[in-house]
């Protein structure tokens, strides 16, 4: 079978011989009938709210109520949602300048008014005082039972009301994204967020695993010493379009919005390959490595021990972040950034401790275009072509060997048929 995987702006063609190809994994589809459009599916979403009353029955007049939302890292449409979002707490007699839009910054860097602007869309941010959370401005909470210190922006630990706005994904050691993610790490300390996070090692922290997951257990530990009143969580698909809405009970409300994430994006396969060739798509999510790593760690659900993942993409951009390729460079072995990770959390360096558990399971070919020494140093094999790699793998694995290709490694996350409860 002739399969065409994108790298950059261009398209390589690949042969895959039909008794070996196990499966090509697309994200699935919608059905489109009836299908609301977003403003609709928003006003949806705070009608019909899961598992809480409407978030105008919970706020009180006078009450000083808090919007935790994300940072301009993340796709989150804010400026979608808010108007719809205000028009509801008002109706609970909410006055807007009780209303406070709280940035959650994690560990990221402070943004501009320009990027707050955006966010919130122009009207709102008019409207109500938009701030990004100070993390050196902090109230301590409490300590996790996994001794986390639930250091929390005094501006939210002290309002009356919390509402936390996020959009779902896949994340790769939290499990999804949204629901109590909006306190932890979205509005902690870097403290907390290093001890929080430095669990990523454990092999239960992983993409769709909610469970048995111990770092998503210790963030909603933590948000239980700050309580939150009602979440509005969103789901988009590729084109970052909203498509489901989930709106109240933090976890009740957020687990709907994941079961709708795995109905798009969750792919149940028969059994792990002996080869997994998976691609970003092409550009622009392939721009850097840092950027394709996301790829990747998906493909690691479905590669046998000892397998092969034939990563593809173009990072023309190169590593695309300072201290992920620092670690990468200046480790010996893999196992030298997991153990690194574990003492010294960094944004960047857990990105490359991600890829070192990667290594743990599977070699890497990576087809790019990185040269070649580059490639070789952060402990992969590099490959011009995308055929030229998997003809290397088949040498390696023997002629029989499986092979699952994922042409949008990014978007879609394999799961092993046998696995039927991963939440």
């Amino acid at each position: 079978m002739k399969i065409e995987i994108g790298i950059g702006k261009e398209v390589q063609e690949v042969t895959v011989p039909d008794d070996n190809l196990l499966e090509v994994l697309y994200q699935n589809e919608l059905d489109h009938t009836g299908a609301l459009t977003e403003e609709e599916e928003i006003c949806r979403a705070l009608h019909e709210p899961v598992g809480s009353p409407r978030l105008k029955e919970i706020v009180k007049p006078g009450e000083k109520v808090v919007i935790v939302t994300s940072d301009i890292t993340r796709p989150m449409p804010t400026w979608k949602v808010l108007p719809f979002l205000l028009e509801e707490l008002e109706a609970g007699g909410a006055r807007l300048e009780d209303i406070t839009l709280v940035y959650g910054l994690g560990s990221h860097r402070k943004q501009t008014e320009e990027e707050r602007r955006k966010l919130a869309g122009e009207e709102v941010f008019q409207k109500i005082r938009c701030i990004d959370g100070d993390p050196l401005d902090h109230v301590r909470l409490g300590v996790t039972s996994r001794g986390t210190p639930v250091d929390i922006v005094r501006e939210v630990a002290q309002a009356d009301r919390r509402v936390c706005l996020g959009n779902i994904e896949y994340h790769y050691f939290a499990g999804y994204s949204g629901g109590a993610k909006a306190i932890m790490p979205g509005v902690s300390t870097r403290e907390a967020i290093q001890n929080n996070h430095r669990m990523m090692t454990d092999p239960r922290c992983c993409a769709g695993n909610l469970k048995t997951n111990p770092l998503r257990a210790d963030i909603e530990e933590a948000e239980g010493f700050c309580p939150v009143d009602f979440i509005l969580n969103v789901v988009l698909d590729e084109h970052k379009r909203i498509v489901k809405a989930v709106a109240g009970d933090v976890r009740k409300a957020h687990r709907v919005g994941c079961t709708f994430l795995d109905m798009l994006y969750q792919k149940r396969i028969g059994r792990c390959a002996d080869i997994v060739l998976v691609s970003q798509g092409g550009a622009p999510k392939d721009l850097n490595l840092y950027q394709t790593q996301k790829a990747l760690d998906n493909a690691k659900h479905a590669v046998k021990e000892g397998g092969i993942i034939i990563l593809v993409g173009s990072c023309r951009e190169g590593m695309g972040e300072e201290t992920f390729e620092k670690w990468l460079l200046e480790a010996k072995k893999p196992e030298d950034m997991i153990q690194r990770i574990r003492s010294d959390f960094r944004l960047g360096g857990h990105k490359a401790a991600a890829i070192a558990m990667v290594l743990q399971k599977a070699q890497i070919y990576l087809v790019s275009d990185l040269e070649q020494e580059l490639v070789r140093q952060i402990f992969m094999q590099p490959f011009e072509t995308v055929q030229a790699a998997l003809d290397h793998a088949f040498a390696e694995k023997g002629e029989d060997a499986t092979v699952l290709v994922m042409p949008f490694g990014g978007s879609t996350l394999p799961v092993v048929s046998e696995n039927e409860e991963i939440n």
